[in-house]
């Protein structure tokens, strides 16, 4: 049996049943009861440090970067 003919029958069987429990594994490590935490902390993670609610009147042009400095 040649080298490709192996490899091509390891893919069609041993491999892809590999690929499928380990795409299994992860689902359900994804889905474990303790990780509601850690996917609640990463979700809102972008809103760590907001101090206050941005508003019509508040950004780039309104704030207080409104001036222009000048770089020296």
């Amino acid at each position: 049996m040649e080298t490709y003919t192996w490899l091509r029958t390891f893919a069609d069987s041993w491999h892809l049943l590999f690929m499928f429990l380990f795409f299994i594994g992860v689902f359900i490590f994804i889905l474990r009861p303790g990780s509601k935490k850690v996917h609640d902390d990463s979700a809102n993670m972008i809103f760590r440090n907001d101090d206050k609610p941005g508003g019509p009147d508040t950004g780039p042009a309104n704030g207080r970067d409104a001036k222009k400095r000048e770089a020296k």
